[in-house]
């Protein structure tokens, strides 16, 4: 009898089922995304040409789509379990959740447009500054008097004839021997308003808690003579609160155009109001994104302002004496440039900038000379037009728009003609204006100072780094307030560039425009307020 031997049976090799055979996350997917991001940065930052707002609005876009394939990942391609899964969703709704708890958007970090975070328990900046205790302004001491008689006026926005050229001052560029001397600095409302200066007085527009004031300050002190205030408030998200434009004196008059167009014309000894009209109400003119940002243009008996963000009444115009309108013209959307009045092809013009469009005036009342199309309305422009010479106008914009000439003649029927001499990106300027010496244009493209030659637009040099800052010509020198609020003293030169000195005037975002009164520097932002004695040639105390 054969006996079967019994053994144990033998163990198969198993074979790994199909998701077994398939381990892995795919991690491939996840490093050629953020290799990809990585690179596309790479990219942007060595693309000399592409101006900052876009570069930075792209590398957010690079880092949001980053971002976004990698949940889609982890969610879908990652071949974890779906309990990891479901796990790492609760933990992103959380950690979404916690932010938004956590942190708040206060404005932009800059002109960029990049939002600012700051802790949602942080306190939010009240910028109400009390009501001011009258000073004496009469009988002051002889030499102060004296002081103040001598100083010049730059009555209005961008020095003393709207051109950003400031003459006659003398400063001393060497500011390591001498360096400016802090006379005053305290805090100001909110607003990008800039100052005007007559007699000894500062004027400026500012938000304090729910009242737009306008505001007279002492030069030498910095203290407040007076505020008138009207009952309204302009905010938006990027920009803040508070107006934007500077205000205008003429023949003891304070002009201003609030954020959300109110007309003011003020006593400037007092402040008391002589009469106000709501520019953008009663035209039935929408208010622009940004907020109303034009200084009034006073020239004869009219001050004049640009309209709202509609195609029809692009200016306004208002008696100076009385506010009664007078006349209303264009068919463009405004834009944030103020109106400017000039001589050109044997004309007094008003020169508008406009949403899509450069337009010339007649002042007697309004009727449109010249309507050029610039560019198109999806980007704002906020630069002023330089007049080149007796037929020539140089524009400028920031947003990829770049700068060109034209060339202005005038026509039998009186109408003026414009001809593009040349076109560039050589000055690519966003909240700058540029300025003319000597046939050459000084100004921030793109936040670096530069020099272009304005017969054919070809840059003799671009350097510094200032963000979106503001200039002055000032003489042969060019003060350039940093937006970081540093202010630096460059020399207005084709052959090269050179910065003498700088000093911390402020410490926090600055859009606003440096005064330069004789050799006083007065300079803002939303915060506050500060004034230097600038240091003068030997012979020119």
């Amino acid at each position: 009898m054969i006996r079967t031997q019994h053994s144990e049976p033998m163990s198969t090799p198993s074979h790994p089922s199909a998701p077994e055979r398939r381990r892995g996350h795919r991690l491939l997917f996840l490093i050629i995304v953020w290799a990809l991001v990585i690179l596309g940065n790479v990219a942007l930052n060595q693309a000399e040409d592409l101006e900052r707002n876009i570069r930075s609005w792209l590398q957010g876009g690079f880092m949001i789509l980053g971002v976004l394939l990698t949940l889609l990942w982890f969610f879908f391609l990652s071949r974890f379990r779906w309990t990891t899964r479901v796990l790492g969703l609760l933990v992103v709704l959380g950690a979404v959740f916690g932010l938004r708890k956590a942190v708040r958007v206060d404005g932009t970090a800059d002109g960029t447009g990049r939002p600012k975070w700051v802790w949602a328990w942080s306190p939010a900046r009240t910028n109400t500054v009390a009501r001011p205790a009258v000073i004496a302004v009469t009988n002051l001491p002889p030499a102060v008097a004296a002081t103040l008689k001598a100083l010049p006026s730059v009555p209005q926005f961008f020095g003393p004839a709207r051109d950003g050229v400031v003459r006659g001052a003398r400063l001393d560029s060497n500011w390591s021997n001498q360096p400016p001397r802090l006379l005053w600095r305290q805090p100001i409302g909110s607003g990008w308003s800039a100052f005007a200066s007559v007699n000894g007085h500062l004027f400026t527009q500012e938000q304090n808690g729910t009242d737009e004031t306008v505001s007279c300050y002492d030069l030498l002190t910095g203290a407040r003579i007076w505020a008138a205030r009207k009952p309204v408030r302009f905010f938006e998200w990027q920009g803040g609160e508070g107006p934007r434009a500077t205000p205008t004196v003429v023949d003891g008059r304070v002009y201003t155009h609030g954020g959300t167009g109110v007309l003011l014309c003020v006593d400037a000894e007092t402040g008391r109001e002589i009469w106000s009209r709501s520019t953008l109400s009663e035209n039935d003119l929408p208010n622009l994104i940004w907020g109303v940002s034009d200084s009034p243009l006073v020239l004869g008996n009219a001050v004049v302002v640009a309209g709202g963000a509609t195609n029809h009444s692009t200016l306004l115009a208002y008696d100076r004496e009385t506010g009664k309108p007078l006349w209303k013209a264009g068919t463009d959307k405004a834009s944030y440039a103020s109106p400017s009045v000039g001589t050109i092809a044997g004309k007094t013009v008003i020169l508008s900038i406009n949403a899509a469009s450069l337009t010339l005036h007649d002042p007697a009342d309004g009727k449109v000379l010249l309507d050029y199309p610039w560019a198109n309305d999806k980007w704002p422009k906020c630069s002023q037009p330089v007049l080149v010479g007796s037929d020539r106008v140089f524009l400028s914009a920031g947003y990829g728009v770049g700068c060109l000439l034209l060339q202005i003649q005038a026509g039998a029927d009186g109408r003026l003609t414009a001809t593009e001499v040349w076109k560039s990106k050589t000055m690519k300027t966003q909240f700058n204006s540029a300025a003319l010496k000597e046939g050459f244009l000084y100004g921030l493209d793109d936040g670096f100072l530069a020099c272009i030659d304005a017969s054919t637009g070809q840059r003799k040099w671009k350097d510094g780094r200032y963000g979106s800052g503001q200039t002055l010509v000032v003489d042969d020198l060019v003060v350039i307030q940093k937006e970081q609020g540093t202010v630096h003293l460059a020399q207005a030169k084709p052959d090269g560039f050179r910065e003498f000195g700088q000093i911390p005037a402020l410490d926090s975002k600055t859009w606003n425009h440096p005064l330069v009164v004789g050799n006083h520097l007065v300079v803002r932002n939303d915060r506050e307020a500060a004034c230097y004695e600038l240091p003068v040639l030997p012979g020119h105390d």
